[in-house]
């Protein structure tokens, strides 16, 4: 479950990177560089400078944030349900666009058009996350629960 968990991190992942890259080359907005920027973390903020670190940090947290989602929603019983994952994505990426106050880079705090870019990303993110959970690693479940009561 957390190697299926691990995967939908990368892939939910790469679609955020991509959809914000095709935002960049459509409108030139960058707020695809909140992604990567680490400059305001203190010991990452040293390598900031180099593409590996923030790739890195983008998807260790996309794949932390879908583990940790994932068992804290399970706790409650609604791990299969869209909703939880579109609130908490959404709602918490808007509120983390302004963390860029922090950092000189692109873009900026008060770029009303980069947090509405950002945040209808990470909206984005949340279904891809939300359905990958729901359909692959429940479904199979579902699947090897009616073969069970089939066979009995």
């Amino acid at each position: 479950m957390i190697s299926k968990l691990v995967v939908i991190g990368i892939l939910a992942g790469v679609a955020l990177a991509g959809l914000l890259q095709l935002v960049y080359e459509a409108t030139g907005n960058k707020a695809y560089v909140l992604l990567y920027n680490v400059d305001y973390i203190p010991i990452l903020n040293r390598w900031e400078s180099s593409p590996f670190v923030g790739n890195a940090f983008h998807f260790v947290f996309c794949i932390a944030s879908v583990v940790g989602l994932y068992f804290i929603l399970r706790l409650f019983h609604i791990e299969r349900r869209i909703l939880p994952y579109f609130l908490t994505y959404t709602a918490g990426s808007g509120i983390l666009y302004f963390l860029t106050a922090l950092s000189e880079k692109p873009p900026a705090a008060n770029d009303m058009e980069a947090w509405l870019y950002w945040t209808i990303s990470h909206a984005v993110y949340s279904l891809i996350v939300a359905e990958l959970i729901i359909y692959w690693l429940h479904r199979q479940e579902s699947v090897a629960g009616k073969t069970f009561e089939m066979e009995t």
